[in-house]
Parts: C-alpha cells; sequence; structure tokens
C-alpha cells in the first residue's frame, strides 16, 4: 500500500515520459530542402521574376481568354447531356454552377464531394429530376477523364512513342467493354436484382434495419435512370465539348509561355507537359494541387526543350489565371448563388 502511493506520487511529480515530436524536424528538413532548392536555382527565380514583370500583355489576355472559353465549353458539355435526355437549363446557370463547383472542387479538402453535392442541388433548384441530375454529374466527369486521357494518348502517339499505340488500344478496348457492359445492364436491370438486394440487406442488418429497407426507392430511382434517354447529337457534342475544355486549358498554358518569351516549345511537346501536371492534378495531395501541379508542368514544359527561367514563369502566369482568377471567380459565384438560395 506504501510502495504503491509512493510510485504514484513519484508518476504525478515527475510527469509521464515525453515523447521525442517529429513537428519541428519535419519543419527543419522542409526548411533545408526549401532552402537548398533557393540557392541553386535562384538565378532561374530571378530571371523568370524578370520574365514575369515584363510579359506581353496581348497574349496575357488572349491566354485569359482561353481559360474562360475552356471554362464554358464544360459548362455546355453538362447542358448539352442535359438537353439530350429532354431537359433545358440556361447557359448562364449552366456557367455559374461550373465557376462555383470548379472552385469547391479544387481548394476544398474532399473537394469533389461538396463539387458534385453543389451541384446536384443547384440542378435540382432549376427543376431537373433526381436521377437526371444524378446521370449528368456522373456522366460528364467520365467524359472529362475520358478526353484527357484521347488528349494524352493522341499526344503520346504525336511523339511517335510505339508504347502509345499498345496504351491507346487498351484504352478504347476498356471503354468499349465498359459501354457493353452498361448497355447490357441497362437492357436487363433483373440481372442486378438479387446481387442489389443482397448487399442491401447485409448493409441494413448491419444498421439493425430491415432487411428490405430502401430497396424500393433505389430500384424506383434505377427504374428513372432507365427512362433517360439521350439524343446521339447531343451526345457527340457533349464529347467534342469535353475535349475542347481540355484544349483551351492548353492553349491557355501555351499563351502564357508565349507571353513570357518562351515560344520555342513545339505543341506536342506542351501537350504531353500539359497532360502530366493535369494528371498531378488528379492527386488531391494538396488543395489545387499546388506545388505538385507546378513542379510536373515545369518539369514537363523544361523537358520540352525551355530553361527553367522560362518554364517557371511560363507556369506562374498560367497558374495566376487558370487558378487565382478562376477561383477567385468561382467563389464570388459561389457566395451570388447562395445569397440568391436564401432568398424566400
Amino acid at each position: 500500500m506504501t510502495a504503491t502511493g509512493t510510485s504514484a506520487s513519484a508518476t504525478r511529480a515527475t510527469g509521464p515520459p515525453r515523447r521525442w515530436s517529429r513537428g519541428p524536424l519535419v519543419a527543419a528538413v522542409m526548411v533545408i530542402v526549401i532552402g537548398t532548392e533557393l540557392v541553386f536555382g535562384w538565378p532561374a527565380l530571378t530571371e523568370a521574376f524578370a520574365q514575369l514583370t515584363a510579359p506581353h500583355w496581348g497574349w496575357v489576355g488572349a491566354a485569359l481568354a482561353a481559360e474562360i472559353v475552356s471554362m464554358g465549353t464544360y459548362a455546355r458539355m453538362q447542358r448539352a447531356l442535359l438537353r439530350g435526355a429532354g431537359t433545358k437549363v440556361s447557359v448562364r446557370r449552366h456557367v455559374a454552377m461550373a465557376y462555383a463547383a470548379h472552385s469547391l472542387s479544387v481548394t476544398l479538402p474532399g473537394g469533389p464531394v461538396f463539387s458534385s453535392s453543389f451541384n446536384f442541388r443547384q440542378m435540382r433548384r432549376y427543376g431537373v429530376s433526381p436521377a437526371e441530375a444524378s446521370w449528368c454529374i456522373a456522366l460528364s466527369g467520365v467524359l472529362s477523364t475520358g478526353a484527357l486521357v484521347l488528349v494524352g494518348s493522341v499526344g503520346g502517339l504525336l511523339t511517335r512513342n510505339s508504347g502509345s499505340w499498345r496504351g491507346l488500344l487498351g484504352y478504347g478496348c476498356a471503354a468499349i467493354a465498359v459501354s457493353v457492359g452498361v448497355r447490357l445492364l441497362a437492357k436487363h436491370p433483373l440481372w442486378l436484382d438479387r446481387p442489389v438486394r443482397a448487399l442491401i440487406g447485409g448493409v441494413n442488418k448491419v444498421r439493425r434495419r430491415p432487411p428490405e429497407h430502401g430497396a424500393d426507392r433505389l430500384f424506383g430511382f434505377v427504374t428513372q435512370l432507365r427512362a433517360i434517354r439521350v439524343h446521339p447529337g447531343h451526345f457527340v457534342v457533349a464529347v467534342l465539348l469535353a475535349l475542347a475544355n481540355w484544349l483551351f486549358d492548353a492553349l491557355c498554358l501555351w499563351l502564357c509561355c508565349v507571353a513570357v518569351g518562351a515560344d520555342r516549345i513545339t505543341p506536342v511537346h506542351l501537350l504531353i507537359a500539359y497532360c502530366a501536371g493535369m494528371a498531378a492534378a488528379s492527386v488531391p495531395v494538396i488543395p489545387g494541387g499546388l506545388g505538385v501541379v507546378d513542379a510536373a508542368l515545369v518539369l514537363g514544359l523544361v523537358a520540352g526543350g525551355l530553361t527553367s527561367a522560362n518554364a517557371v514563369a511560363a507556369v506562374v502566369l498560367y497558374r495566376l489565371i487558370s487558378f487565382g482568377f478562376i477561383i477567385g471567380a468561382g467563389w464570388l459565384v459561389w457566395l451570388l448563388l447562395r445569397h440568391r438560395a436564401k432568398r424566400p
């Protein structure tokens, strides 16, 4: 009893054993890395800053216009999908949704979830049915991703890389397989009845709900999805607009290169660098891909023949337009839409 009390008092006096905090060590490593990069890259940074202070403003304006057109093509892609399903929403509303949803997706942790939820709520306010809204959001994401893969594959083919033919063939076969599978399931939805009900039963068992809880509502939603028929012409327009979305964004990057005097890169090498940067942006490590996307773009442009100073200047200007201006405008649109939504 006495020994136990003495041991407890000694523990209270000395406190628990201290653990080594990794925070200062990580901060020290980051300072060393950043300092080393500044020392070795200072000449390129100073030259890039000099180029940024005196760009060709006409080309800067053209780059800004290309980025605005890129955002507009994405909005019109979603509009084409909805029109093909028989629902019409004005272009102005689609453009506003595109800007606000893009800002939510890029700047917030877990942004794609907030972006999809925002798009769904806005479409519902504009009279779009739940099935059509969900279908449009999902298909627009698939088309956008597929368009980027197609652009990158074509860029690889243009560089005469023999492996690109195999990659493009693989993507084509995968796309055909997915399309055939979706079409078969759409024609024979009863194939999914038993496995889906089993899955719902397992989830309800964990949630301590009746086995059929939510099944009728889910299959009713699937029935609504089956009723959606898209006109082939509108679908083709949506695919072309998805491609134009990426190509105009890449055009913005090229115009930024020209604006800072870095016009020696070929369109093919610029396209490869651009796709590398957009692939890096798909990894949601840091909001907006700050640092990750920039490094990938700079490395790609340098590999394409630009100097480090030219590449850094072009990427900084491009990010000021595509990230700074577009994201800022998107948040302003989001605030305006939220203010309007609160009106009675």
